[in-house]
């Protein structure tokens, strides 16, 4: 029999000053116990739906609201946010905003504690246990990487045991074995205590591994809701709303074989079992490393930052590197590994405590701040810290109008096209989808005409059609800048677009390599808590050599006689 925890009736819903409704007559049932997996390209009206399901909107997002919405039987109308926070526990996108309290243990048991529960002391260190974050319990917020603190978060809903757990985009900004850690612990969740999960995520791979059900979101309303393995069988229909199917979906078509498969195992058996021999890849050609000028170096730099005891502790540890001209370098390593912080000491951003950072010529703990953003552009993980103006345009011409460049126009002008935001350029950045931003970002970024360029989670919280964008347009400016530098946990920008990995753990450089030397190595992937891509792990299942960094290589591998067209 039946029985729904969320309906929703004829709902619509318009913020405040919008043109168009945000919702639109939406219809949808959730049955308790259920993992759902709200999917769509940015801007379909996922967030949107998923406040309704707390009492965000229309209780503090007000605007036009119509329809109703039902939890747990309760009509979220007639209740509050704060009572509906018993029932629904909600991880936002933008998680580090709901961490309020000094250490991991405060904000954990604040709830309970607010909500006067006696046993809050023990709902506490359930939740952290439930996470596996009970050995932070004691550090200070601020303190915790991206990672961690999304732990935070979940473990903070936990602590309030609700019936029903959204978390918005869980994997955004986790690296690849913490994101599967999350999706484990939230099956487990909803398992062994029946919640119902109910996560928006644009990575087919998830979905396909852990949901039951999923909702495809377009222009506010729902298309369908469907069993996990009838909505991947909808790939063409997901693909056209900014859903690729999982790469090994694509792969098997690929290889001849037909129908979806949920796990690269899978995957590889039914391969294995419609073809005779296993596919030998084509050798792959070294990447020559000629002499190239040095664009920045890094010599023995060590940084860290004091803590409010006074220690100081330490992120990047007696560190040498040189990125030279027309690499396409990716940092990556897990939460806390020092990423971002070893970005922004190259950009000049920190000066090290010890060592010294040499930018294209120059001495960053010598040389002005301006001097040094003519030479170095950083792009922030979190795009709307970019935007300072009134307008996508004014923005991007911020930094040559600042230098009285006489070609601010035109410069400006085309660096708009190139990005295909010419349409927006009167349009305040904040307004903007999300793919929309990280290209106004990559704009004020080629505005600086910099020398070296650093990107920080360039993909983080992007779907999948605006993260291929990215990649595409990172690869085409080879021609526009000297050296590009990510900093992501996204292995597919990684395999598609890097030319050199730098792989970092407590600070260390314990990796300088290739992209497919780095999948070919599981001493390596282990320490850096990386998850090769679907293509990478299928082509190791299969016994491919060398290693498919990409579909369309998987599919090279293949007699294109013997593949269906």
């Amino acid at each position: 029999m039946a029985d729904p925890i969320i309906e929703v009736r004829e709902l619509s819903f318009r913020y405040p000053g919008a043109g168009r409704d945000t919702l639109r007559n939406v219809d949808l049932t959730i049955e308790r116990g259920d993992f759902v997996a709200i999917v769509g390209g940015n801007g379909s009206g996922k967030t949107t739906l998923c406040k309704t399901f707390n009492g965000l909107v229309p209780h503090y997002w007000s605007g036009e609201f119509a329809g109703s919405v039902r939890v747990a039987g309760e009509d979220t109308w007639e209740s509050s946010v704060a009572r509906l926070s018993w029932t629904v526990g909600y991880v936002y996108q933008d998680f580090q905003n709901q961490l309020v309290r000094p250490t991991v243990r405060d904000e954990v048991a604040f709830g309970p504690i607010n909500f006067g529960f006696d046993d809050h002391a023990e709902r506490t260190e359930e939740a952290l246990a439930a996470v596996g974050i009970a050995h932070l319990a004691d550090r200070f917020v601020w303190q915790l990487s991206g990672g961690q603190a999304h732990r935070v978060a979940l473990a903070s809903v936990l602590a309030m045991r609700p019936e029903v757990i959204v978390v918005d985009e869980p994997v955004a900004e986790l690296d690849p074995a913490a994101a599967h850690e999350v999706y484990e612990q939230l099956t487990a969740l909803n398992r062994e205590r029946g919640i119902t999960v109910i996560t928006i995520e644009h990575h087919a791979e998830f979905i396909a591994q852990y949901a039951r059900s999923v909702v495809l979101m377009s222009d506010g309303a729902p298309v369908w809701h469907l069993p996990a393995d009838e909505a991947l069988e909808r790939a063409g229909e997901l693909a056209d709303h900014g859903i690729p199917a999982p790469q090994i979906v694509d792969a098997m078509r690929a290889a001849g074989v037909g129908g979806v498969a949920r796990s690269v195992d899978a995957a590889a058996a039914r391969i294995r079992a419609a073809r005779a021999a296993a596919p030998v890849a084509g050798a792959a050609v070294p990447e020559p490393r000629p002499d190239r000028a040095v664009v920045v170096e890094a010599l023995r730099v060590s940084h860290g930052f004091r803590s409010v005891s006074g220690e100081v502790q330490p992120v990047i540890d007696e560190l040498d590197l040189a990125l030279r001209e027309r690499d396409r370098v990716a940092i990556i390593g897990g939460n806390g590994a020092g990423k971002t912080t070893l970005m922004r000491l190259l950009a000049g951003i920190h000066v090290p405590r010890s060592g010294e950072v040499m930018l294209d010529g120059s001495n960053t703990r010598a040389s002005r701040a301006g001097r040094l953003a003519e030479k170095a552009a950083y792009l922030y993980q979190q795009p709307e810290r970019m935007f300072l103006k009134e307008s996508v345009r004014a923005d991007v011409e911020l930094f040559p109008h600042s230098r009285k460049d006489p070609e601010t126009t035109a410069i400006v002008d085309r660096i708009l096209e190139r990005v295909r935001l010419t349409e927006f350029a009167e349009r305040d950045g904040r307004t903007l989808s999300g793919g929309q931003q990280r290209r106004a970002t990559l704009a004020i970024g080629l505005a600086m005409r910099p020398a070296l360029l650093l990107l920080d989670e360039p993909t983080a919280s992007l779907d999948v059609a605006s993260r291929d964008d990215v990649i595409d347009m990172l690869a085409e400016l080879d021609g526009a800048i000297s050296c590009a530098v990510i900093a992501t946990h996204d292995m597919h920008l990684v395999s598609e677009w890097a030319t050199r990995v730098i792989a970092l753990e407590d600070g260390r450089i314990v990796a300088d390599t290739t992209p497919r030397a780095l999948f070919a190595d599981d001493e390596l992937l282990s320490r850096a808590r990386l998850v090769p891509p679907q293509v990478v792990q299928l082509g190791r299942a299969l016994g491919m050599d060398p290693l498919p960094l990409t579909v369309a290589e998987f599919a090279a591998a293949f007699d294109p006689m013997e593949v269906p067209a």
